[in-house]
């Protein structure tokens, strides 16, 4: 019976010292919500892009059809 309780306590004693998987997971947590803020930021930017370059074709075909030669 001591020897169960013994080893039961080397095991624990193990899995507590053994954090090399739990900061993998961390990790990689970590990069998923880098990777969900890049991709919404991208998007943002992306809208921000194509809002500008309407409003800039809008100004130009203004301008070339009201005056000019």
């Amino acid at each position: 019976m001591a020897k169960k309780i013994e080893m039961k306590q080397r095991q624990t004693t193990n899995l507590l010292q053994d954090t090399e998987g739990l900061t993998t997971v961390e990790y990689i947590i970590i990069l998923c919500l880098i990777a969900v803020v890049g991709f919404a930021a991208w998007k943002g930017f992306g809208e921000t892009v194509k809002k500008r370059v309407g409003e800039a074709d809008t100004t130009l075909n203004t301008m070339s059809g009201s005056g000019g030669s």
